[in-house]
């Protein structure tokens, strides 16, 4: 194996590991809900949100896949040098936010990442602005969807169970529960893992190891679902606590509402190729049930501290991401 194939593989070991990493930083996402409302025990419930995240590529394109390997960075500008800075970014701003138990964005850490790198390569020309500002208004638009539409359904489903007791209206929300986190983790992997696969496939790209066009493999496709399962497996429990009862307390329906408003946000982004936050989305929806019932319901203090992470997020990973491919330069041909 020649030294190319070498930075190649172990390049492609370190986007599986971001990969990995963001199934643990993302975990909170799939089960925090259904974990807090006491219906799956944590064990149990990585377990359900790791199975739907490996499944979700045959349900979904690989839109965003493609917006992330070919429309935030000129893909003919890409290299090993750029790769690798963006990952480190990613990697590096996970781990910190993980490690304080913030959930901040793992897919807005690798857009950044990306822009950073891609800066300091080639200065503005590096970035694809539309694709870039088509992710951008997704920062601020997918929070506020998941809110709206959890708090909608939270005030239809509270309509429709009015005359139905509490006893019962918490059992049937429990076994609902279910459908919804398969749901929304459904969402999760189909969102999440395809920013990975679209790092991976541009830099075969690059390396004309895939062809003359851009295309994403399917052992790229099953590579990304199964370490983004893994990671979930492992699970973030630091960032569980945080979302599943730092923001608000949780009944079986307001979880059921959160993650349901969550998972439509999902599907519709996905649909679209535009690679959301599911860490912004599942906040956005959590807070919304919490607003249903009065605004006093959430920890605005906490939601705030979230919304500072997510502005830092793209920059704090760029700077990290610019700082990496500067110190690279061993990576040059």
């Amino acid at each position: 194996m020649d030294g190319a194939s070498v930075v190649l593989v172990t390049l492609i070991a370190v986007a599986l590991l971001f990969d990995f990493l963001n199934g643990l930083h993302d975990a909170a996402n799939s089960i925090a809900t259904i974990v807090s409302t006491r219906v799956l025990r944590p064990q149990y419930a990585v377990f359900w949100a790791a199975f739907f995240n490996f499944i979700a590529f045959a349900f979904f394109g690989l839109h965003v896949a493609n917006t992330v390997g070919s429309g935030i960075v000129d893909a003919h500008i890409v290299d090993d040098r750029l790769i690798f800075g963006a990952l480190t970014g990613a990697i590096v701003w996970n781990v910190v936010t993980w490690l304080v138990g913030i959930p901040s964005s793992s897919s807005h850490a690798l857009i950044g990442g990306l822009v950073g790198a891609g800066l300091a390569k080639a200065g503005t020309s590096a970035i694809v602005w539309a694709g870039l500002s088509k992710t951008g208004a997704a920062i601020v638009l997918s929070p506020l969807l998941g809110f709206y539409l959890a708090l909608l359904l939270m005030l239809a489903v509270s309509w429709i169970f009015v005359r139905v007791t509490p006893i019962a209206v918490d059992s049937s929300f429990r076994i609902l529960q279910f459908v919804s986190a398969s749901l929304y983790s459904l969402g999760h992997g189909g969102n999440d893992a395809q920013k990975t696969m679209g790092v991976i496939a541009v830099l075969l790209f690059a390396h004309g190891a895939g062809g003359a066009t851009f295309h994403v493999p399917l052992w790229v496709v099953l590579s990304c679902q199964s370490a983004m399962a893994l990671g979930t497996l492992f699970g973030g429990w630091r960032i569980v606590h945080t979302m599943g009862s730092k923001i608000t307390r949780l009944t079986p329906m307001q979880g059921f509402c959160a993650e349901t408003g969550g998972a439509m946000t999902l599907f519709l982004a996905t649909g679209l190729g535009i690679p959301v936050s599911t860490t912004h989305t599942i906040t956005g929806a959590i807070v919304g049930v919490g607003a249903a019932r009065r605004v006093s319901a959430v920890r605005w203090n906490v939601a705030q501290n979230i919304v500072v992470a997510w502005v830092l997020t793209m920059p704090a990973a760029g700077l990290i991401a610019a700082l990496a491919y500067a110190g690279a330069g061993w990576l040059e041909p």
